[in-house]
């Protein structure tokens, strides 16, 4: 072989040996990009995903006749969220936005009347506008057995029995007031209550002989009491409306909740307390 042939020889050598370590690297760059970039992508999906994950406690402001259905509620919620605990803060409607608008930490509001939330949002310290997520209607709540034979909200006005309304600023006192305004009749209780549990309890305690109280505390409350239905509370139902509280601790978690009231879910468990759909 001559000299000329020899020194093409190497040259090709050395060329392929710079090729082939030239596509190794650009292998390895191209392998360590490819993870680095997967490795990028997980972690900003897991971080995506924290930032999103539901914890800690969700307050809730709520009528006390949503007590029942909304503690239900309450349990479910923290079963489809692990990590999460709802604190329920349940009372008369003007009772509990008098406190959020007095600076009490809270995440929801759940109100027995429009009136009762423009409280709040007239305060500015709602978010965004209230859903209606159910209605409610007004029943009379008797003694077991009906003892007194109330078939009518205008057997109330005897002067012989014992009767008790919600406070007529509580949105139950104000529906039992303008029921009583349809049916042009006068009634004098004999208290005054805070809530509408408070005023069913008056009947379980006999403490009281009836008490125009929500069907669905006629219904949690079970053989306790008797419930009379009357005509007049056609003219007297409550819508319930549902917000997320300025400047909530929990925002995150207090959009989930009010989402799962407003599920089929939800709506099923209201339902099935007795409330009415919005």
């Amino acid at each position: 072989m001559t000299r000329t042939a020899r020194r093409n020889r190497r040259t090709l050598q050395v060329a392929g040996v710079g090729a082939a370590a030239l596509l190794a690297l650009t292998a390895c760059s191209s392998s360590d990009s490819d993870s680095s970039s997967g490795k990028s992508d997980s972690s900003a999906s897991a971080s995506g995903s924290a930032s999103t994950k539901m914890s800690g406690t969700v307050t809730v402001f709520a009528a006390a006749s949503l007590q029942e259905s909304f503690t239900a509620l309450g349990k479910e919620f923290e079963k489809e969220h692990p990590g999460t605990k709802v604190n329920f803060s349940f009372g008369g409607s003007d009772t509990l936005a008098a406190q959020i608008t007095g600076g009490a930490p809270a995440d929801v509001f759940a109100a027995a009347s429009p009136k009762t939330m423009e409280i709040v949002t007239d305060k500015g310290d709602g978010v965004g506008t209230p859903a209606t997520f159910v209605r409610n209607q007004l029943e009379i709540a008797t003694l077991p057995g009906n003892p007194d034979k109330i078939s009518s909200l205008k057997d109330l006005t005897k002067s012989s029995l014992k009767v008790v309304l919600c406070e007529k600023t509580v949105p139950c006192g104000a529906a039992a007031q303008k029921a009583l305004t349809a049916g042009k009749l006068k009634l004098t209780p004999v208290s005054y209550e805070q809530d509408v549990k408070s005023a069913l309890n008056k009947v379980v305690l006999k403490e009281a002989d009836a008490a125009v109280v929500y069907k669905t505390d006629v219904k949690a409350a079970g053989s306790k009491v008797q419930g009379v239905e009357f005509p007049e509370s056609a003219n007297a139902t409550n819508d319930y409306p549902i917000t997320v509280v300025k400047n909530a601790p929990n925002s995150v978690a207090a959009k989930a909740f009010i989402a799962l009231v407003q599920s089929a879910e939800g709506q099923k468990v209201l339902t099935e307390a007795g409330f009415l759909k919005p």
